[in-house]
């Protein structure tokens, strides 16, 4: 139930919806002076939503910061490697297909290639609502065979289906490996804050490695804060989905 919850939270907290709704409202009232209110809210959450600068700054306080090679253990056990970034719907299904946030992907791989850890642990079934044909789990360890990565250095588990099952799965391949004591968490630098509360709750207290940023340097050109960006609305929800599911874990008691 939790599960079809979050799916429809989603939906419900698209800013695209709420334009939607506001202009149909508007199209459908017979008051000339509500027609106009509601047309003004309608132009302002467009303008608002489109700014690039305004959701490029709540983006950079929530993210979590970038952290320097320099500043991990020079040999940490293992790197968890949250998924994701990879849409298991699309077919033909003899290939992986990655979406935004994939430097999880590219990050966890050059932390290996690195030698700042020894384990690759994947964790990821499948966040949909149908059951898919092949887990992101498994498509994520396809590419990091192709990248050269050895089946002995990485450990999958493929069962989770949300952040809390992350961190509930992954505890119980840790509590059977004694070999996993320090542990980097790579996923996205925005999803960092809720994953960290999921793996504190079950015991775990990884160090975190955020990855996929959604923001971007502060600039003091016209068009950062002045020229209308379609992608803002596509971070605004992004964003609105991430801090609404922080605040549901948090009342379930999941932090």
């Amino acid at each position: 139930m939790f599960f079809l919850l979050s799916k429809l939270l989603d939906f419900v907290l698209l800013p695209v919806l709420w334009l939607l709704v506001l202009l149909g409202a508007a199209l459908l009232t017979r008051r000339p002076g509500r027609q106009r209110r509601l047309l003004l809210l309608t132009l302002v959450l467009l303008v608002l939503g489109t700014n690039n600068a305004l959701v490029n700054e709540a983006l950079l306080a929530w993210e979590l910061p970038p952290v320097g090679l320099r500043e991990l253990p020079r040999h940490a056990d293992a790197a968890i490697l949250l998924t994701g970034i990879t849409n298991t719907g699309k077919s033909p299904h003899d290939r992986v297909y990655l979406h935004d946030g994939a430097d999880r992907l590219t990050n966890a791989l050059w932390l290996w290639r690195a030698g700042r850890v020894r384990y690759i642990l994947v964790s990821g079934g499948s966040g949909a609502v149908l059951r898919k044909a092949h887990t992101e789990a498994a498509d994520l360890i396809t590419l990091l065979h192709l990248a050269g990565v050895p089946d002995s250095v990485l450990i999958r588990e493929d069962k989770s289906r949300n952040t809390r099952e992350n961190a509930l799965f992954t505890q119980r391949i840790v509590q059977a490996r004694p070999e996993l004591d320090t542990l980097l968490l790579v996923t996205s630098a925005f999803h960092q804050r809720r994953a960290l509360g999921c793996f504190a709750r079950v015991g775990l207290q990884p160090q975190p490695f955020p990855a996929g940023f959604f923001s971007s340097n502060r600039a003091a050109s016209p068009d950062y804060w002045l020229v209308p960006s379609s992608d803002a609305l596509d971070r605004w929800s992004l964003l609105l989905h991430e801090i609404s599911g922080y605040a549901v874990y948090k009342v379930l008691g999941y932090l």
